[in-house]
């Protein structure tokens, strides 16, 4: 899809940050998941203790590994539809 320079430009500014943001975060949930500590789990502990809900280990690090890996899952969609759009710019005459 063809654009103009200043969208093209704001586009992948935006997409690219959101992406690495969740792909980032993605992985500190999995690792939350994984190593059952962390400052993650920890709040989540607090919140779901203030709520008067204990789940069991094994849920909340299920429960923390598909968020994580539904989130590097969105990083991946938001880079690859940013990747779509080009400058009217950056069309090479084929004449």
């Amino acid at each position: 899809m063809e654009v103009p320079l200043r969208l093209y430009k704001t586009v992948t500014v935006f997409s690219t940050l959101i992406a690495v943001f969740a792909v980032v975060f993605g992985f500190l949930l999995l690792d939350a998941a994984a190593l059952g500590t962390g400052l993650l789990r920890q709040l989540a502990r607090s919140v779901l203790g203030a709520l008067s809900l204990s789940p069991a280990d094994s849920l909340l690090s299920g429960l923390f590994a598909v968020a994580g890996l539904l989130s590097i899952a969105f990083g991946a969609a938001v880079y690859v539809l940013g990747t779509r759009f080009k400058a009217t710019e950056m069309s090479a005459d084929q004449e």
